[in-house]
């Protein structure tokens, strides 16, 4: 009896004692689940705030504080960014019941099973601001400022360094507040946290890439990877460089290409007034050995200036670098001053004597007569050559008609021919019976001269003593000693002794 009683005291110990438990663990339960009614359950989080066991109050304040650290970031041109903060344009949190709604959604008798389980989720962050305040803060950045911003500048050809060259656009800085200010009011209003400035800047409308500008650029750099280098013989060569062509062009505002043609011709004309040789006066080694200066006539080098230019243009329109003669209208024996060579024919009037030398040999010597001077039909003197050869040939003039089986001529209508009515040669004949200006040789002297002589000879014709040529020949062919009738009169009343040299008296 006495062991039963003892089991039933135990039994009735136990069954309180869990009683008891039951009775903690159902308070402690139910005293949880009063406290979720005004606490959000562990691992609640809104739009990114962790509430956990805050009471709407709190998490309202909590979301308020998260939204007034807003902050606003303005990516710029050169890796510039800006910054706009929530406080400096009064940016707040304007509750609106929900955080309260979803506290009230919690099933707090199920608390036990929530506390282990996250709760992310997102709510409706309505916000405010001061417009206002956000206008003056924009006004404020760097990058807003009209004094500061770079205006866009288009690419473009342009001389540089002495040259032309292509420079790039330049993109500048240049925005419009008003279309930043919608811009950013926009992006405050929608919550956003960066907003990109790129595709507001004010663009130049002329890039780099412009088909137009590079267009124009090949062609600028064909003419630059162009040079002309003339030779001339052995004499130094004169060269059209890269740098003088740079100068010639010109470039329009439609981006067209052209060369300045009055430079061109500047360039031609410099050329020519160094190589031309035409007219020069030389000074010249005569068969008797001392030296005369003599110049006029048509011998020489000319360069045509017209085919030259065009030549160039041709040239500035291929490109590289190109070798080559001028153009000429005119060429001569030889390269340099004295071009005349070593195949020549010489004529000394004053001595009535004729040389003709091949490569420097003597082939004919022979006397002459030349132009009547008391007359006024001297012989042109000058540089000249032989500008074709005719077999019988009939010289006709004011007067007379004589036929001759060589003639040569030289200058104009003047020419080397044979004089088959004459007997006699050199000493002073021209001086009073000389020819109507051509020089007469002996026949077998003509024939030999036709046989050896070839088209484009050198012919250097002169007079030792002072001469006064007048005749229609003498202008025509540009002789060295030509004066015009009417300045020969105005001389003369000047200098009653300008008069032509007179047959010395014999002894």
């Amino acid at each position: 009896m006495t062991a039963f009683i003892k089991k039933h005291k135990v039994l009735t110990i136990i069954l309180g004692l869990s009683l008891a438990v039951v009775m903690v663990l159902g308070t402690i339960f139910f005293v949880r689940a009063h406290h979720y009614k005004t606490h959000f359950f562990p691992g609640t989080v809104m739009s990114g705030v962790n509430v956990s066991e805050l009471t709407e109050e709190e998490a309202t304040a909590k979301v308020s504080r998260f939204v007034a650290d807003y902050l606003l970031t303005i990516y710029a041109r050169d890796d510039q960014k800006y910054y706009i903060e929530g406080p400096s344009i009064g940016y707040a949190y304007v509750p609106n019941g929900e955080i309260g709604q979803i506290l009230g959604e919690q099933d707090v008798y199920d608390w036990m099973k929530q506390v282990k389980q996250s709760k992310e989720q997102e709510i409706d962050l309505s916000t405010t601001f001061d417009k206002q305040r956000l206008e003056t803060e924009l006004a404020g950045l760097a990058c807003m400022q009209t004094d500061q911003m770079i205006a866009p500048e288009d690419a473009k050809i342009a001389w540089v360094d002495d040259s032309y060259q292509l420079v790039p656009e330049v993109m500048g800085t240049t925005l419009d507040f008003v279309e930043v200010l919608q811009l950013v009011t926009q992006a405050v209003e929608n919550g956003d946290t960066s907003v990109e400035l790129f595709d507001y800047y004010k663009d130049p409308k002329i890039t780099s890439d412009d088909p137009q500008l590079n267009a124009c650029m090949d062609t600028i750099e064909t003419y630059y990877g162009t040079s002309i280098t003339y030779t001339f013989g052995d004499e130094e060569p004169f060269a059209l460089t890269n740098e003088m062509i740079q100068e010639w062009l010109n470039v329009d505002e439609d981006y067209q290409v052209s060369v300045d043609d009055e430079k061109i011709t500047n360039f031609v004309q410099q050329m020519a007034s160094k190589y031309n040789t035409y007219g020069d006066v030389r000074e010249f080694k005569t068969s008797l050995g001392d030296k005369v200066k003599i110049g006029g006539g048509d011998y020489g080098w000319v360069i045509d200036k017209e085919k030259e230019k065009a030549q160039i243009y041709e040239d500035l329109a291929q490109g590289g670098h190109i070798e080559r003669e001028p153009v000429y209208n005119q060429t001569a024996k030889e390269y340099g001053a004295y071009d005349i060579g070593s195949t020549y024919v010489e004529i000394d009037y004053t001595n009535q004597h004729l040389w003709y030398y091949e490569d420097g040999e003597l082939i004919v010597d022979t006397d002459i007569v030349t132009g009547n001077l008391s007359r006024w039909n001297g012989s042109p003197d000058g540089l000249f050559k032989i500008v074709y050869k005719q077999r019988d040939a009939t010289l006709v003039g004011e007067g007379y008609s004589s036929p001759v089986k060589y003639f040569m001529p030289f200058a104009y209508n003047v020419g080397i021919h044979d004089a088959s009515w004459r007997n006699k040669f050199g000493d002073q004949i021209y001086l009073t019976a000389g020819s109507h200006g051509c020089i007469n040789v002996p026949p077998k002297v003509a024939e030999k001269l036709y046989e050896v002589l070839s088209v484009g000879t050198p012919v250097i014709a002169y007079y030792r003593e002072k001469v006064y040529l007048t005749a229609e020949n003498a202008r025509i062919s540009n002789a060295y000693s030509y004066i015009s009738e009417d300045d020969y009169e105005d001389l003369k009343k000047k200098d009653p002794t300008a008069v032509n040299p007179k047959p010395k008296k014999e002894n």
